[in-house]
């Protein structure tokens, strides 16, 4: 699958505010260690990294931004114009897109440092990603967005989303990792019971998928650790965890869940 007309697309959209970009041509050289088109963020990977790009030559071009915020606010707001999800990875740590009330700075337009105090607990955590599936999606994570515009369910969905992010605020602040975890699950399948009564309908998550879930659930309750998952636009899965546990998790992990899937790739979260 090209990327190529994606990345034409974002480029015209850029220009519209980085008029500049007009009077060059480009030659992009770039590699994925992931699999892309699978469901883990390589559209917000690619643009994002294009958007740094763009702002870096800005930045030589007007040697008066020297703001760093200003830089990053530019280039979040940029990426968004090629992938919803690349404007949160222009930061590190954790970020917040999307408007709330709740949250000081929060807004459509760009993404934001996460302002608020995070318990230790959840400043480094273990993010061990199973690849299920290394195909392409049959269905875009963009094409399931837009079924979304006329989905029965999306008010009551855009409720439940906000009241989870209040409950965050919270959970973050305190370091309750289960209910950090079993929120992140909910909204992990609140996301795939969406796509599963759009229409049309589909399912993006496979057998092994299923598989996997159930495993997790099974040894959380047998060993009582804190590992929990999260699906993003497709078949493969999110395993988070505290690096506390990490030694007997990943232990876990390479003895009872690899034969579902293709590939593990070692993630973290870092502050």
């Amino acid at each position: 699958m090209s990327f190529l007309p994606k990345t034409l697309k974002f480029f015209h959209r850029a220009s519209f505010y980085c008029s500049y970009l007009r009077y060059f041509d480009f030659v992009i050289e770039t590699y994925n260690n992931f699999p892309h088109s699978s469901g883990i963020a390589s559209s917000a990977s690619s643009m994002s990294a294009l958007a740094l790009c763009i702002m870096e030559m800005e930045k030589k071009f007007y040697s008066s931004l020297k703001e760093e915020s200003f830089f990053l606010r530019k280039a979040s707001f940029l990426s968004r114009l090629g992938s919803g999800s690349a404007c949160r990875s222009i930061y590190p740590g954790l970020v917040v897109w999307g408007y709330h009330k709740s949250i000081k700075g929060s807004n459509n337009f760009y993404a934001i440092p996460y302002p608020y105090k995070i318990h230790p607990i959840f400043q480094n955590i273990s993010d061990t990603i199973l690849i299920v599936d290394k195909n392409p999606k049959k269905i875009l994570s963009s094409k399931g967005h837009k079924l979304m515009n006329n989905h029965p369910y999306v008010k009551d969905r855009m409720k439940s989303a906000n009241k989870n992010m209040i409950k965050l605020i919270s959970i973050l602040k305190t370091g309750d990792f289960r209910k950090f975890g079993e929120l992140v699950e909910h909204e992990a399948l609140t996301l795939h019971a969406m796509i599963m009564t759009s229409r049309p309908y589909f399912l993006w998550i496979k057998p092994n998928t299923l598989h996997i879930i159930y495993t997790i659930w099974e040894f959380r309750i047998q060993s009582k650790k804190n590992i929990y998952f999260t699906l993003d636009a497709g078949a493969n899965v999110h395993l988070l965890y505290p690096i506390q546990e990490r030694k007997y998790i990943i232990k876990w992990i390479y003895n009872n869940l690899f034969s579902y899937c293709e590939k593990i790739i070692e993630s973290f979260v870092h502050k």
